[in-house]
Protein backbone atom coordinates (compact mmCIF):
# COMPACT_ATOMS: atom_id res chain seq x y z
CA UNK A 1 0.00 0.00 0.00
CA UNK A 2 1.12 3.35 -0.32
CA UNK A 3 1.43 6.07 1.80
CA UNK A 4 -1.10 8.12 0.43
CA UNK A 5 -3.53 5.10 0.15
CA UNK A 6 -2.89 4.78 3.65
CA UNK A 7 -3.41 8.54 4.24
CA UNK A 8 -6.48 8.69 2.24
CA UNK A 9 -7.96 5.45 4.13
CA UNK A 10 -7.83 7.20 7.35
CA UNK A 11 -9.11 10.34 6.34
CA UNK A 12 -12.22 8.39 5.56
CA UNK A 13 -12.23 6.37 8.91
CA UNK A 14 -11.98 9.63 10.98
CA UNK A 15 -14.89 11.35 9.38
CA UNK A 16 -17.23 8.42 9.73
CA UNK A 17 -15.88 7.79 13.20
CA UNK A 18 -17.08 11.90 13.93
CA UNK A 19 -20.71 11.40 12.04
CA UNK A 20 -21.12 8.42 14.20
CA UNK A 21 -20.25 10.05 17.61
CA UNK A 22 -23.28 12.25 17.22
CA UNK A 23 -25.91 9.19 17.35
CA UNK A 24 -27.87 7.69 19.66
CA UNK A 25 -26.72 3.93 20.65
CA UNK A 26 -27.68 1.50 18.26
CA UNK A 27 -27.17 3.30 15.26
CA UNK A 28 -23.69 2.91 14.85
CA UNK A 29 -22.84 0.59 12.01
CA UNK A 30 -25.29 2.60 10.04
CA UNK A 31 -25.28 6.53 9.26
CA UNK A 32 -28.75 6.65 8.95
CA UNK A 33 -32.22 5.16 11.42
CA UNK A 34 -34.21 2.14 9.86
CA UNK A 35 -37.61 3.22 10.64
CA UNK A 36 -39.26 0.79 8.48
CA UNK A 37 -41.02 -2.07 9.82
CA UNK A 38 -39.39 -4.81 11.63
CA UNK A 39 -41.63 -7.60 10.20
CA UNK A 40 -42.62 -6.42 7.00
CA UNK A 41 -44.62 -9.41 5.65
CA UNK A 42 -48.31 -8.71 7.32
CA UNK A 43 -50.83 -11.16 7.02
CA UNK A 44 -54.77 -10.37 8.26
CA UNK A 45 -57.27 -11.76 8.90
CA UNK A 46 -60.97 -10.79 7.50
CA UNK A 47 -64.45 -12.18 7.85
CA UNK A 48 -66.66 -12.02 4.45
CA UNK A 49 -68.30 -8.58 5.90
CA UNK A 50 -68.71 -5.25 4.29
CA UNK A 51 -66.60 -3.89 7.31
CA UNK A 52 -63.42 -5.23 6.70
CA UNK A 53 -63.23 -2.83 3.44
CA UNK A 54 -60.30 -0.71 5.20
CA UNK A 55 -58.08 -4.00 4.85
CA UNK A 56 -58.63 -5.15 1.91
CA UNK A 57 -58.37 -1.66 0.21
CA UNK A 58 -55.09 -1.07 2.15
CA UNK A 59 -53.63 -4.04 0.53
CA UNK A 60 -55.92 -3.33 -3.26
CA UNK A 61 -55.17 0.28 -3.09
CA UNK A 62 -51.28 0.19 -2.34
CA UNK A 63 -51.73 2.16 0.81
CA UNK A 64 -49.89 -0.71 3.34
CA UNK A 65 -47.47 -1.05 0.21
CA UNK A 66 -46.86 2.19 0.41
CA UNK A 67 -45.50 2.75 4.44
CA UNK A 68 -43.53 -0.96 3.46
CA UNK A 69 -46.19 -3.49 4.82
CA UNK A 70 -46.08 -6.77 1.99
CA UNK A 71 -49.75 -7.71 2.55
CA UNK A 72 -51.48 -10.99 2.62
CA UNK A 73 -55.29 -11.13 3.07
CA UNK A 74 -56.81 -14.54 3.87
CA UNK A 75 -60.13 -14.77 4.59
CA UNK A 76 -61.11 -16.89 7.53
CA UNK A 77 -63.99 -19.64 7.57
CA UNK A 78 -65.52 -17.93 11.37
CA UNK A 79 -64.72 -15.67 14.18
CA UNK A 80 -62.95 -18.25 16.68
CA UNK A 81 -60.80 -19.18 13.88
CA UNK A 82 -59.65 -15.32 13.09
CA UNK A 83 -59.21 -15.48 16.86
CA UNK A 84 -56.84 -18.68 16.75
CA UNK A 85 -54.99 -17.59 14.07
CA UNK A 86 -54.81 -14.42 15.60
CA UNK A 87 -53.15 -16.29 18.95
CA UNK A 88 -51.12 -18.51 16.87
CA UNK A 89 -49.29 -16.31 14.65
CA UNK A 90 -50.63 -17.72 11.74
CA UNK A 91 -51.91 -14.00 11.26
CA UNK A 92 -50.00 -11.01 12.45
CA UNK A 93 -53.84 -8.94 12.88
CA UNK A 94 -56.88 -9.18 11.91
CA UNK A 95 -60.49 -7.73 11.36
CA UNK A 96 -62.28 -8.69 14.40
CA UNK A 97 -64.80 -8.05 16.73
CA UNK A 98 -64.54 -5.42 19.49
CA UNK A 99 -65.30 -7.44 22.45
CA UNK A 100 -63.38 -10.40 21.03
CA UNK A 101 -59.74 -8.60 22.27
CA UNK A 102 -61.17 -7.89 25.51
CA UNK A 103 -62.57 -11.54 25.80
CA UNK A 104 -59.17 -12.96 24.70
CA UNK A 105 -57.26 -11.19 27.14
CA UNK A 106 -60.00 -12.40 30.18
CA UNK A 107 -59.74 -16.10 29.02
CA UNK A 108 -63.32 -15.68 28.64
CA UNK A 109 -66.51 -17.67 27.04
CA UNK A 110 -63.96 -20.55 25.88
CA UNK A 111 -60.77 -17.90 24.89
CA UNK A 112 -57.58 -19.12 25.28
CA UNK A 113 -56.32 -16.15 27.61
CA UNK A 114 -54.19 -14.45 25.03
CA UNK A 115 -53.86 -11.10 25.44
CA UNK A 116 -54.59 -8.71 22.44
CA UNK A 117 -54.81 -5.10 21.98
CA UNK A 118 -56.93 -2.95 20.07
CA UNK A 119 -55.25 0.30 18.52
CA UNK A 120 -57.65 1.19 15.70
CA UNK A 121 -61.38 1.01 15.37
CA UNK A 122 -61.77 0.57 11.64
CA UNK A 123 -66.08 1.33 11.64
CA UNK A 124 -68.89 2.90 12.99
CA UNK A 125 -72.54 1.25 12.22
CA UNK A 126 -73.53 -0.68 9.45
CA UNK A 127 -74.97 -3.95 11.01
CA UNK A 128 -78.77 -4.75 11.42
CA UNK A 129 -81.31 -7.30 13.24
CA UNK A 130 -83.13 -8.93 10.38
CA UNK A 131 -86.28 -11.29 11.11
CA UNK A 132 -87.90 -13.80 9.10
CA UNK A 133 -90.47 -12.81 6.54
CA UNK A 134 -93.48 -14.35 7.47
CA UNK A 135 -93.17 -11.57 10.47
CA UNK A 136 -93.69 -9.02 8.20
CA UNK A 137 -96.38 -6.50 9.42
CA UNK A 138 -96.72 -8.40 12.61
CA UNK A 139 -93.08 -6.32 13.70
CA UNK A 140 -91.61 -3.45 12.89
CA UNK A 141 -88.68 -1.66 15.23
CA UNK A 142 -89.79 -3.00 18.43
CA UNK A 143 -88.63 -5.99 20.03
CA UNK A 144 -92.04 -5.85 22.55
CA UNK A 145 -93.83 -7.41 19.60
CA UNK A 146 -91.89 -10.04 19.47
CA UNK A 147 -92.77 -11.06 23.17
CA UNK A 148 -96.34 -13.01 22.67
CA UNK A 149 -94.82 -14.91 19.98
CA UNK A 150 -91.81 -15.93 22.26
CA UNK A 151 -93.95 -16.92 25.24
CA UNK A 152 -95.97 -19.11 22.80
CA UNK A 153 -92.86 -21.03 21.22
CA UNK A 154 -91.46 -21.82 24.88
CA UNK A 155 -95.28 -22.57 26.21
CA UNK A 156 -94.92 -25.38 23.69
CA UNK A 157 -91.19 -26.07 24.13
CA UNK A 158 -90.62 -24.95 21.16
CA UNK A 159 -88.49 -22.23 21.94
CA UNK A 160 -87.87 -19.61 18.98
CA UNK A 161 -84.08 -19.44 17.64
CA UNK A 162 -82.24 -16.45 17.09
CA UNK A 163 -78.28 -16.14 16.11
CA UNK A 164 -75.45 -14.07 16.37
CA UNK A 165 -72.01 -14.71 15.20
CA UNK A 166 -69.50 -14.72 18.16
CA UNK A 167 -70.41 -14.94 22.09
CA UNK A 168 -68.56 -11.93 23.03
CA UNK A 169 -68.96 -10.11 20.07
CA UNK A 170 -70.86 -7.26 18.81
CA UNK A 171 -73.77 -9.19 17.22
CA UNK A 172 -74.25 -11.05 20.28
CA UNK A 173 -74.41 -8.07 22.22
CA UNK A 174 -76.88 -6.47 19.71
CA UNK A 175 -78.79 -8.94 19.75
CA UNK A 176 -79.29 -9.64 23.27
CA UNK A 177 -79.81 -5.69 23.80
CA UNK A 178 -82.90 -5.81 21.39
CA UNK A 179 -84.61 -8.68 23.02
CA UNK A 180 -83.92 -7.65 26.47
CA UNK A 181 -85.20 -4.19 25.81
CA UNK A 182 -88.24 -6.20 24.86
CA UNK A 183 -88.83 -7.93 27.82
CA UNK A 184 -87.04 -11.50 26.29
CA UNK A 185 -84.42 -13.18 28.41
CA UNK A 186 -81.75 -14.37 25.69
CA UNK A 187 -80.46 -17.14 27.56
CA UNK A 188 -83.79 -17.81 29.34
CA UNK A 189 -86.66 -17.21 26.59
CA UNK A 190 -85.21 -18.09 23.56
CA UNK A 191 -82.60 -20.33 21.40
CA UNK A 192 -79.44 -18.22 20.92
CA UNK A 193 -77.00 -20.02 18.48
CA UNK A 194 -74.15 -18.76 16.79
CA UNK A 195 -73.90 -18.68 13.13
CA UNK A 196 -70.97 -17.66 10.85
CA UNK A 197 -71.89 -14.50 9.03
CA UNK A 198 -71.96 -15.75 5.86
CA UNK A 199 -73.74 -18.47 6.29
CA UNK A 200 -77.06 -16.65 8.26
CA UNK A 201 -79.27 -16.17 5.37
CA UNK A 202 -78.51 -19.62 4.34
CA UNK A 203 -79.78 -20.83 7.50
CA UNK A 204 -82.80 -18.64 7.58
CA UNK A 205 -83.61 -19.78 4.07
CA UNK A 206 -84.17 -23.69 5.24
CA UNK A 207 -86.16 -22.58 8.60
CA UNK A 208 -83.11 -23.05 11.15
CA UNK A 209 -83.78 -19.68 12.64
CA UNK A 210 -86.48 -16.33 13.10
CA UNK A 211 -83.84 -14.09 13.25
CA UNK A 212 -80.10 -13.13 13.28
CA UNK A 213 -77.82 -10.08 13.82
CA UNK A 214 -75.29 -9.68 11.74
CA UNK A 215 -73.12 -7.25 9.46
CA UNK A 216 -74.05 -5.94 6.22
CA UNK A 217 -74.14 -7.37 3.66
CA UNK A 218 -76.09 -9.97 4.54
CA UNK A 219 -79.02 -8.45 6.20
CA UNK A 220 -79.56 -6.97 2.20
CA UNK A 221 -78.91 -10.09 1.11
CA UNK A 222 -82.17 -11.45 3.12
CA UNK A 223 -84.36 -8.60 1.48
CA UNK A 224 -83.23 -9.49 -2.12
CA UNK A 225 -83.71 -12.81 -1.14
CA UNK A 226 -87.17 -12.47 -0.15
CA UNK A 227 -86.34 -14.71 3.11
CA UNK A 228 -86.23 -11.93 5.91
CA UNK A 229 -86.56 -8.25 6.55
CA UNK A 230 -84.86 -5.63 8.67
CA UNK A 231 -86.38 -4.63 11.89
CA UNK A 232 -83.77 -2.54 13.13
CA UNK A 233 -80.37 -1.15 11.53
CA UNK A 234 -77.70 -0.64 14.95
CA UNK A 235 -77.51 2.36 13.74
CA UNK A 236 -80.96 2.88 15.05
CA UNK A 237 -80.09 1.19 18.54
CA UNK A 238 -77.29 3.37 19.33
CA UNK A 239 -75.89 5.80 16.93
CA UNK A 240 -72.49 5.85 15.32
CA UNK A 241 -71.81 3.28 18.05
CA UNK A 242 -68.79 1.26 17.10
CA UNK A 243 -67.94 -1.95 15.74
CA UNK A 244 -65.36 -3.70 14.35
CA UNK A 245 -61.81 -3.33 15.30
CA UNK A 246 -58.14 -3.89 13.89
CA UNK A 247 -56.43 -6.49 17.17
CA UNK A 248 -52.85 -7.37 17.47
CA UNK A 249 -51.41 -9.81 19.72
CA UNK A 250 -49.88 -7.74 22.26
CA UNK A 251 -46.78 -9.41 22.20
CA UNK A 252 -46.52 -8.87 18.13
CA UNK A 253 -47.45 -5.31 18.92
CA UNK A 254 -44.69 -5.15 21.83
CA UNK A 255 -42.10 -6.98 19.59
CA UNK A 256 -42.67 -5.03 16.44
CA UNK A 257 -43.63 -1.39 17.38
CA UNK A 258 -43.37 0.25 13.72
CA UNK A 259 -44.56 -2.05 12.09
CA UNK A 260 -48.05 -1.67 14.22
CA UNK A 261 -47.35 1.45 13.17
CA UNK A 262 -47.26 1.36 10.00
CA UNK A 263 -50.30 -0.64 9.13
CA UNK A 264 -52.69 2.22 11.18
CA UNK A 265 -50.81 4.97 8.87
CA UNK A 266 -52.22 2.33 5.50
CA UNK A 267 -55.44 1.91 7.84
CA UNK A 268 -55.91 5.59 7.84
CA UNK A 269 -55.49 6.33 3.61
CA UNK A 270 -57.78 3.89 2.94
CA UNK A 271 -60.12 5.23 5.81
CA UNK A 272 -60.07 8.37 4.29
CA UNK A 273 -60.68 6.90 0.51
CA UNK A 274 -63.39 4.71 1.77
CA UNK A 275 -65.33 7.66 3.30
CA UNK A 276 -65.17 10.11 -0.04
CA UNK A 277 -68.73 8.39 -1.22
CA UNK A 278 -67.73 8.72 -5.20
CA UNK A 279 -65.27 5.71 -4.04
CA UNK A 280 -67.73 3.50 -2.56
CA UNK A 281 -68.79 2.34 -6.26
CA UNK A 282 -65.27 0.80 -6.19
CA UNK A 283 -65.03 -0.20 -3.25
CA UNK A 284 -68.03 -2.50 -3.69
CA UNK A 285 -66.57 -4.25 -6.89
CA UNK A 286 -63.35 -4.93 -5.09
CA UNK A 287 -64.58 -6.10 -1.66
CA UNK A 288 -67.67 -8.04 -3.28
CA UNK A 289 -65.09 -10.43 -5.02
CA UNK A 290 -64.76 -14.34 -4.29
CA UNK A 291 -61.79 -13.83 -2.30
CA UNK A 292 -63.45 -11.47 -0.07
CA UNK A 293 -67.27 -11.15 0.25
CA UNK A 294 -68.45 -13.68 -2.48
CA UNK A 295 -71.46 -11.24 -3.37
CA UNK A 296 -72.66 -9.00 -5.49
CA UNK A 297 -71.78 -5.20 -5.66
CA UNK A 298 -75.40 -4.65 -6.39
CA UNK A 299 -76.26 -5.84 -2.58
CA UNK A 300 -73.79 -3.96 -1.04
CA UNK A 301 -73.62 -0.63 -2.79
CA UNK A 302 -77.23 0.92 -1.32
CA UNK A 303 -76.94 0.70 2.20
CA UNK A 304 -73.36 2.16 1.76
CA UNK A 305 -74.80 5.11 0.27
CA UNK A 306 -77.74 5.20 2.86
CA UNK A 307 -80.54 3.97 0.97
CA UNK A 308 -82.19 2.11 3.52
CA UNK A 309 -84.99 -0.32 2.50
CA UNK A 310 -86.11 -2.40 5.46
CA UNK A 311 -87.99 -4.90 3.45
CA UNK A 312 -90.89 -4.42 5.28
CA UNK A 313 -92.54 -1.16 2.97
CA UNK A 314 -90.29 0.71 5.55
CA UNK A 315 -87.63 3.14 3.75
CA UNK A 316 -85.68 6.15 4.57
CA UNK A 317 -82.33 8.38 3.57
CA UNK A 318 -79.93 6.65 6.46
CA UNK A 319 -78.26 9.81 7.44
CA UNK A 320 -75.63 7.73 9.83
CA UNK A 321 -74.94 4.89 7.14
CA UNK A 322 -71.31 2.98 8.14
CA UNK A 323 -68.40 4.83 8.23
CA UNK A 324 -64.70 4.32 8.33
CA UNK A 325 -62.61 7.65 8.78
CA UNK A 326 -65.12 10.50 9.44
CA UNK A 327 -66.48 11.96 13.53
CA UNK A 328 -63.02 10.50 14.74
CA UNK A 329 -64.09 6.92 13.87
CA UNK A 330 -60.52 5.11 14.63
CA UNK A 331 -59.95 6.61 17.95
CA UNK A 332 -59.72 3.76 20.47
CA UNK A 333 -61.96 5.16 23.13
CA UNK A 334 -61.78 3.22 26.21
CA UNK A 335 -65.97 4.34 27.01
CA UNK A 336 -66.40 1.73 24.43
CA UNK A 337 -64.77 -1.29 26.17
CA UNK A 338 -65.73 -0.49 29.40
CA UNK A 339 -69.25 -0.68 27.34
CA UNK A 340 -68.22 -4.01 26.53
CA UNK A 341 -67.36 -5.74 29.98
CA UNK A 342 -70.61 -4.10 31.92
CA UNK A 343 -72.74 -6.25 29.28
CA UNK A 344 -70.12 -9.38 30.10
CA UNK A 345 -71.61 -7.98 33.59
CA UNK A 346 -74.82 -8.25 32.98
CA UNK A 347 -75.55 -11.04 30.91
CA UNK A 348 -73.28 -13.33 33.50
CA UNK A 349 -70.19 -13.95 31.23
CA UNK A 350 -67.99 -12.65 34.48
CA UNK A 351 -68.84 -13.18 37.59
CA UNK A 352 -68.45 -10.12 40.22
CA UNK A 353 -67.12 -6.36 39.06
CA UNK A 354 -64.44 -7.27 36.37
CA UNK A 355 -61.56 -4.73 36.54
CA UNK A 356 -63.46 -2.28 33.84
CA UNK A 357 -60.68 0.52 34.26
CA UNK A 358 -57.55 -2.31 34.40
CA UNK A 359 -58.68 -4.56 31.59
CA UNK A 360 -59.32 -1.34 29.43
CA UNK A 361 -55.72 0.59 29.98
CA UNK A 362 -54.28 -3.16 28.65
CA UNK A 363 -56.60 -3.54 25.64
CA UNK A 364 -57.56 -0.25 24.34
CA UNK A 365 -54.29 1.44 23.66
CA UNK A 366 -54.96 4.98 22.45
CA UNK A 367 -50.64 6.23 22.63
CA UNK A 368 -50.49 3.38 19.28
CA UNK A 369 -52.75 5.45 17.59
CA UNK A 370 -52.08 8.93 18.40
CA UNK A 371 -48.59 7.87 17.68
CA UNK A 372 -49.32 6.95 14.30
CA UNK A 373 -51.32 9.74 13.62
CA UNK A 374 -48.45 12.08 14.39
CA UNK A 375 -46.03 11.03 12.38
CA UNK A 376 -48.38 11.57 9.22
CA UNK A 377 -49.65 14.92 10.88
CA UNK A 378 -53.57 13.93 11.26
CA UNK A 379 -55.05 15.59 13.32
CA UNK A 380 -57.74 13.54 15.26
CA UNK A 381 -60.50 14.70 18.20
CA UNK A 382 -58.92 12.78 20.92
CA UNK A 383 -60.70 10.91 23.59
CA UNK A 384 -64.23 10.96 24.15
CA UNK A 385 -65.79 9.96 27.28
CA UNK A 386 -69.27 11.66 27.08
CA UNK A 387 -71.92 8.98 28.16
CA UNK A 388 -74.10 7.50 25.12
CA UNK A 389 -77.54 6.69 25.33
CA UNK A 390 -79.50 4.00 23.20
CA UNK A 391 -82.73 3.31 21.49
CA UNK A 392 -84.30 2.14 24.97
CA UNK A 393 -83.96 5.51 26.88
CA UNK A 394 -80.77 4.23 29.22
CA UNK A 395 -78.02 6.42 29.31
CA UNK A 396 -74.73 4.36 29.69
CA UNK A 397 -72.34 6.69 31.90
CA UNK A 398 -68.31 5.37 31.79
CA UNK A 399 -67.99 6.19 34.70
CA UNK A 400 -70.19 4.20 36.43
CA UNK A 401 -70.62 1.00 34.47
CA UNK A 402 -71.26 -1.29 37.44
CA UNK A 403 -74.62 0.96 38.16
CA UNK A 404 -75.21 0.60 34.73
CA UNK A 405 -74.68 -3.13 34.63
CA UNK A 406 -77.25 -3.42 37.27
CA UNK A 407 -79.32 -1.46 35.68
CA UNK A 408 -81.65 -3.53 33.64
CA UNK A 409 -84.67 -5.54 34.45
CA UNK A 410 -83.56 -8.35 32.14
CA UNK A 411 -80.01 -9.65 32.90
CA UNK A 412 -77.92 -12.67 34.42
CA UNK A 413 -75.96 -10.97 36.48
CA UNK A 414 -73.67 -13.23 39.00
CA UNK A 415 -72.03 -12.32 42.07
Amino acid sequence: MTPEWNRRRFLRRTAAATLLAGLPRGWTGSAFADDSPEHPDMRFGIIALTDCSPIVIAHEKGFFKKHGIRATVAKGANWAAIRDSLANGDNQATHMLIGMPLASTMGLMGSPKKPMIIPWLLNRNGQAITLKAEWKGKVSNDPKALKPMVERAKSLGEPLTFAMTFPPGTHAMWMRYYLGSGGIHPDKDVSLITIPPPQMVANMKVGKMDGFCVGEPWNARAIADKIGFTSVTTQDMWLDHPEKVCAFSAEFAEKHPRTVQAVLKGLHEASVWLDDLSNRPEQCEIVSRPTYINTTKETLLPRLLGTLDYGDGRTRKDDHPMIFSQRNCNYPQAKYGTWWLSQFRRWGMVTGAPDYAGVVKQVFRPDLYESAMKEIGFAHAGPDDKPETLFDGKTFDPTKPEDYAKGFEVHSLKG
